[in-house]
């Protein structure tokens, strides 16, 4: 495969507007291939994707089918997965085997994961045997796993080699990456033992043993784990790139630091669209597929609510009696959820970069119980100050500092308690936490504010 990652010669942060996308919709209609070409071609690849992202689907598909125009390699794989999607329709099976010829291994499983099954066969059928042997190993692989964002495309070099021996196989090698910054050193079993930056290369006596000026290696990644995990392990060592070993310790590829940002930028997206209940949605999704990924999520909260309001309707004969309550027990449960929300987030977030541990649960635990306190003493004071300027009587100012100081704590409390559960038995906290914690507010919330009301004061 030839294959090509920086584009140094392009324009960046091109900023275009609503009459640039009229222009080139225009051309488009004129079937101007040539205009359209040059353009996209003069503009970085982010935002030639850009542009085609905020085509109408009516003209993109008529650029796709544009006589004379190509859509280069680097510019299909900025593009996101929905309009990935609608273009592989269009494309026939011979551009996309060309497309996955000019790309990286790594870019190129992305896109062929992608097809359908069927699709899927074609176009490995249709590639050279060595480019189809290694993606079809790396659809091995689960689809989270760091095999899935490693390249196949490594430089190499046996221990015992010399540097004058290495510069001499790195100018003749026509089956070289284009770019590397490190080299990987192997013993004779093929497992890698170090590595060597090439400005290193270039400093040393040809004489020298690359051996001897090498860098042993100290991080490796096995080629199963999570690229979750693999991201917080570049983290954690500030990784430029990496190693990655099969089962048994051979090297088999190498991942580098700006697939790792790809895969933790996901990471977060995701988890932010889940804690909303939206999941993988793309803003050129259509109307339909919005609505629908969405409805579950609302149909749960809608059960939810229907339970808070069945514990209100217990007590209905005190809102009766004292209508104040009505208007009061909202502010209880909105601080209780939005409090519980706080340590939601800062929960999940401590989950997925792995600071929180069995080791600090407890201790953790503990201080978001007692920030719910010292919240609620707060709040209690502020709001009960509030109530009695308002309505001037006691009895109702201290049944509201009461029950803000209940609700804060167990929204402190459920905030962690409940994503750690969760995950606890394999259950993404990011999807099913905010329900939950959101649920539990709005019931104590009611519960400890009319409850209480109900039995000291207004029963």
């Amino acid at each position: 495969m030839n294959f090509t990652k920086s584009i140094t010669d392009k324009r960046v942060n091109f900023e275009f507007n609503k009459d640039f996308i009229l222009l080139f919709s225009k051309k488009i209609k004129e079937s101007d291939a040539v205009f359209l070409n040059n353009t996209l071609k003069e503009l970085h690849p982010s935002d030639s994707a850009d542009i085609i992202e905020n085509l109408s689907s009516e003209n993109r598909s008529k650029l796709i089918e544009l006589e004379g125009f190509s859509l280069a390699p680097e510019i299909f794989i900025e593009l996101n997965e929905s309009i990935q999607t609608e273009i592989f329709i269009l494309l026939s099976i011979e551009s996309i085997v060309n497309i996955l010829k000019l790309l990286e291994s790594d870019n190129a499983l992305k896109i062929l994961e992608n097809l359908d099954d069927e699709k899927k066969t074609t176009v490995l059928n249709k590639l050279p045997p060595k480019d189809r042997f290694l993606l079809q190993e790396g659809l091995s692989y689960p689809e989270d796993s760091a095999a899935r964002i490693m390249q196949r495309e490594f430089t190499v070099i046996p221990s015992d080699w010399s540097v004058g021996q290495t510069i001499d196989y790195l100018r003749e090698n026509k089956d070289l990456p284009d770019e590397f910054l490190e080299i990987f050193i192997v013993d004779s079993d093929f497992k890698p033992i170090g590595t060597v930056l090439s400005s290193r290369i270039l400093r040393s006596s040809r004489s020298s043993k690359m051996i001897s000026i090498m860098n042993e290696m100290q991080v490796l990644i096995p080629v199963a784990m999570d690229k979750e995990e693999v991201g917080h392990i570049f983290e954690n060592y500030n990784l430029v790139s990496a190693g990655v070993i099969d089962k048994n310790n051979k090297l088999v590829g190498m991942i580098t630091g700006d697939d790792v940002f790809t895969v933790l930028k996901e990471e977060v997206e995701e988890d932010v669209l889940r804690l909303a209940g939206v999941g993988d949605e793309e803003i050129t999704d259509s109307i339909l597929k919005k609505t629908k990924r969405r409805f579950n999520w609302l149909l749960l909260n809608l059960f939810t609510a229907l339970l808070a309001t069945w514990v209100i309707s217990k007590f209905g004969a005190s809102i009766e009696e004292m209508v104040a309550l009505a208007f009061l027990m909202p502010i209880v449960a909105s601080m209780g959820g939005n409090a519980g929300m706080q340590t939601l987030a800062v929960t999940i977030r401590a989950i997925a970069t792995k600071e929180l541990s069995s080791g600090n649960l407890t201790k953790i635990v503990t201080k978001e119980f007692f920030i719910g306190i010292l919240n609620g003493i707060i709040f209690a004071i502020i709001t009960g100050l509030i109530v009695q300027i308002w309505f001037n009587e006691i009895n109702l100012t201290i049944l509201i500092s009461v029950s803000m100081i209940l609700n804060m704590m167990v929204a402190g409390l459920f905030g962690i308690l409940v994503p750690v559960s969760l995950n606890k038995f394999n259950i993404d906290p990011a999807i099913a936490s905010s329900v939950f914690v959101t649920t539990i507010t709005d019931v104590i919330g009611f519960l400890s504010f009319l409850g209480i009301g109900t039995y000291f004061f207004y029963g």
